[in-house]
């Protein structure tokens, strides 16, 4: 039970600062973006949305500017970082075996390509007022590139021959079917707003995953030592 309570700490502490890190990114870098983008659709929207009987809908409420805006944001990140971390430290934990700063980051990395580059290769983060597809085929298709992509990075880094060609059709699956996109309506946002929200958006889940990976890396090494230590000499 110590063991485990170590490892949920390991994962618990990662995600607390590499939330907190996307956080501090994300205001300085993205929300300008953000708000550049939100005029754009604004304008786009001015019409009032009515249903098929004339009655005007309100607008769907969404966190005030400021402050607020940065609690949930904060409040977001920081679980979402904490269940990754909780992964990664569980990950670790089924090898039993030392992993450190380094090797953490090395999982950082394959993390971000699993969770973060090899869905947006199909999916680039998008701007709110973005042409999209259907809500419920974007998230079928990121889930299904993401496991892929992590089961391929398995059998490519663990496997054997064989197990690394099975590797290679798995990160090329997804791709190869093809991410869904909109069938027709434009994008009330300028391209080039769109290209540099994308370009930030993975440069800071980049760096949001080397912070995950290594601190959970250090963490679980540090918090597991116990373990080890306390072990009897065979």
């Amino acid at each position: 039970m110590n063991r485990f309570r170590r490892l949920i700490w390991a994962g618990a502490l990662a995600g607390l600062v590499a939330g907190l890190l996307s956080t501090a990114l994300q205001a300085l870098a993205i929300y300008p973006v953000l708000r550049a983008a939100e005029v754009y659709e604004s304008a786009a929207a001015a019409a009032p949305a009515h249903d098929h009987e004339g009655h005007e809908h309100p607008p769907a409420w969404e966190p005030a500017d400021g402050i607020e805006r940065l609690g949930f944001s904060t409040l977001t990140n920081i679980v979402i970082g904490t269940g990754y971390g909780l992964l990664l430290a569980g990950l670790f934990g089924l090898r039993e075996r030392p992993v450190g700063a380094g090797r953490g980051a090395l999982w950082g990395v394959g993390g971000f390509l699993c969770f973060a580059l090899a869905p947006a290769l199909g999916l680039p983060p998008a701007l709110p007022g973005a042409a999209e597809a259907a809500l419920g085929a974007r998230q079928l298709w990121w889930a299904l590139t993401a496991l892929a992509t992590a089961a391929g990075l398995g059998a490519l880094v663990f496997g054997d021959r064989r197990a690394r060609l099975v590797g290679i059709a798995l990160l090329a699956l997804p791709h190869l079917i093809g991410a869904p996109h909109a069938a027709d309506g434009e994008s009330a946002v300028p391209a080039e707003l769109a290209r540099r929200f994308a370009l930030l958006s993975l440069a800071s889940s980049a760096l949001f995953w080397l912070v995950l990976g290594t601190g959970a890396g250090w963490a679980y090494d540090q918090l597991t030592s116990r373990d080890r230590a306390s072990r009897p000499a065979a």
